[in-house]
């Protein structure tokens, strides 16, 4: 009679995590779910090239500190990534781990040693910024008789007086951002996965929004 109660295998583990934790319990944006599954299938190739064990033969137990650490060294040495990119792939697997811990616990000494490796540090540049005037000369640089440069001047214009991201920026509606521009009001618009921003568009945005959204519209 099995053991209702048995351990789940690794490939389960694995699968649940993607399948309940990451889009159901958490609803993460489905980038993250990309780079998760990126990371593992990684890690998955590094593992069998490392130990000799399959995707579909590996436990918990294999991925201790001492792979891990490998696979983030490979990653470096071998792939060229930065240290952003090895402490994100190393992020990825701290969640999995974190998750199969609470049905594992045979496997919780392997994944306390693993979840102790630590985020690598880094140097952050220093940000530098535009002067207004460098800014209106970006503005003004599209030729305003053709519809892409007053497309142009209206995206530049946005993300300079809104502090809107490219992605935000790219997915406003005609409808939404030319109605939202005659009553002043916040334009919300989608960011980051599931989550939403209120963009506000004032009077120095409205005029290049309204000019190639009407020649859209007609």
């Amino acid at each position: 009679m099995p053991d209702p109660i048995a351990t789940p295998t690794f490939p389960t583990l694995h699968q649940r995590f993607f399948v309940e934790h990451l889009r159901h319990q958490r609803a993460v944006s489905p980038r993250t779910i990309a780079a998760y599954r990126d990371t593992f299938r990684l890690l998955l190739s590094f593992a069998e090239a490392s130990i000799g064990k399959a995707p579909t033969a590996l436990a918990l137990v294999d991925l201790d500190a001492r792979l891990i650490l490998g696979f983030l060294d490979h990653l470096e040495k071998e792939r060229n990534n930065g240290a952003r990119s090895r402490n994100a792939r190393l992020a990825a697997l701290r969640s999995f781990l974190k998750y199969a811990a609470h049905y594992d616990l045979t496997a919780l000494a392997v994944i306390e040693q693993a979840l102790a490796i630590p985020m690598k540090r880094f140097d952050r540049p220093v940000l530098g910024f535009l002067s207004r005037q460098e800014m209106q000369a970006i503005v003004d640089a599209p030729d305003p008789r053709t519809w892409a440069g007053q497309r142009d001047r209206a995206l530049f214009s946005l993300m300079y007086n809104t502090g809107a991201r490219v992605s935000e920026a790219i997915g406003l509606r005609v409808a939404t951002s030319s109605s939202m521009a005659r009553r002043r009001a916040p334009a919300r618009q989608g960011a980051q996965g599931t989550k939403h921003a209120a963009l506000a568009i004032n009077s120095v945005a409205d005029p290049g929004l309204e000019a190639p959204a009407g020649k859209h519209r007609g």
